[in-house]
Order: C-alpha cells, then sequence, then structure tokens
C-alpha cells in the first residue's frame, strides 16, 4: 500500500521481539528506516540485508538508548545517511523483574534509563529536525502495565506510567509545528520467552484477556504504520492499547 513511501524511520531496539516487527512492516510500506542494536549484532545486520533487499535504504546502528551521548551521535550519523527523520519510534525497553524488598538500585536504574530515560535522550534530538521538516510523529512504546501495575514490577511500571505522560507533554509542546506523539500499550505479545512457557502458564497469564490469545508483533507494527502515516494526521497525545481487552 506503501503508507509510509519515503518516509524515514528511527526505530529502538529493532533487531528483536516488537521491534523487529516494526522495521519489517515499515519497510514493506516503503519507508526507509534506521535501527538501533545494543548486542544483536547478527540478526541486526540480517535484517538490515533483508529490508534492503525489499528495495528501501535500511541501516543498523550499535547504539545505547539509555546513553544520551550515544543518542545524540546517533541521530546526527542518522541524519548524515538518511538527510531526515520523519518518525522516531521508541521501542528500547528491558525488565528486571524482583519485589520491592529484593529489588537492587542497579535493577532500578537500569529499567528506567532504558525505558524512561531513552526517550528523552532520543525525542530531544530529533525535535530540531522534524521542526524544520515541518513536521514528525514521535511514538512511544509503553504498556498496559504502566496503567494497571504488577507485583514484581515496580521499576517497569513506574517507567511505562511514565511514558504515558511523557507522550502528553510532547505532544503538548510541539503540535503547533506539526509534531504528534503517541503512545502504544501494548498486552500480552508472543514473543520467544512466551513460546517456551508450558499450557497452564499460558492459560494463567490469558485468564483476564477476552480474546483468549497472545497478540502478534506484528499488530503493534500495525498500530505503529497507522501513527506513522497520515492515517493519523489529527491524532496526537493518545495511548492506543493494543491488548486483547486486558485493559478495560
Amino acid at each position: 500500500m506503501n503508507l509510509l513511501k519515503d518516509k524515514v524511520a528511527l526505530v529502538t531496539g529493532g533487531s528483536r521481539g516488537i521491534g523487529s516487527a516494526i522495521v519489517r512492516a515499515f519497510a514493506a510500506e516503503g519507508a526507509h528506516v534506521a535501527f538501533t542494536y545494543l548486542s544483536s549484532e547478527k540478526p541486526a545486520l540480517e535484517i538490515q540485508e533483508e529490508l534492503t533487499a525489499m528495495g528501501v535504504k535500511a541501516k543498523a546502528y550499535k547504539s545505547d538508548a539509555s546513553s544520551f551521548t550515544q543518542s545524540e551521535e546517533l541521530v546526527k550519523n542518522v541524519l548524515a545517511d538518511f538527510e531526515k527523520i520523519d518518525v522516531l519510534i521508541n521501542n528500547a525497553g528491558v525488565t528486571r523483574d524482583n519485589l520491592m524488598l529484593r529489588m537492587t538500585e542497579e535493577q532500578w536504574d537500569t529499567v528506567i534509563n532504558i525505558n524512561l530515560k531513552s526517550l528523552f535522550n532520543l525525542t530531544k534530538q530529533v525535535m530540531r529536525p522534524m521542526m524544520k521538516n515541518r513536521g514528525g510523529s514521535i511514538i512511544n512504546i509503553s504498556s498496559v502495565v504502566g496503567d494497571f501495575g504488577n507485583p514484581g514490577q515496580a521499576n517497569y511500571a513506574a517507567s511505562k506510567a511514565g511514558v504515558f505522560g511523557f507522550t502528553k507533554s510532547i505532544a503538548k509542546e510541539v503540535g503547533s509545528r506539526n509534531i504528534r506523539c503517541n503512545a502504544i500499550a501494548p498486552g500480552f505479545i508472543k514473543t520467544d520467552m512466551t513460546e517456551q512457557l508450558d499450557d497452564s502458564t499460558k492459560d494463567g497469564y490469558l485468564t483476564n484477556v477476552p480474546l483468549k490469545r497472545f497478540g502478534e508483533g506484528k499488530e503493534i507494527a500495525d498500530a505503529c504504520i497507522f501513527l506513522a502515516s497520515d492515517m493519523s494526521s489529527y491524532m496526537t497525545g493518545q495511548t492506543m492499547s493494543i491488548c486483547g481487552g486486558l485493559n478495560m
């Protein structure tokens, strides 16, 4: 359909999981894709080759989204290689689960820095280029856990709840410059980890999901396509909950 033809998207954490589904879906819609990885170099380079074969420009960059200086350097390099950035998808994220009584400062800081500080790092860097380009779309990947919390995930829930407030604030700051900022809150999404769960554990997860299945990475990617494209041109400051009805 070429809904994103010739747009340039920067996706953090694009070498695996939801991120890899996003970069593939964007390339299929005609977007040129820059994406980051931290440790998964081999799959990242394989995805780069795969996307290039689809007829778009694609490049993988090793970069730590939690580092302000690395994020600054990343955006400079992407602009040098692609000339513009139309879409930023803040997707990089980790978990370090533990009950609060046992949680270490390192576990707290790691999750907050990667899941929340990274939004500041990357969004700050793309704002001026987007203003110069007279528009853009920033998409932040949050989680339904940020809305209702979860035992053993105080760090993760706090980081993802922060995404909601950050998204609304940025939307209000830059809306007049034709830059939109929205969030997506996935529920239980099928990953390599969920594939290893036994049936009873899966059933436990799905008890409160009306659609009675895990989501697919492509379903999150489709929502990103909508938010990156002109189909959502009058939408900003909003959160799309893609969770099979879990969060209602």
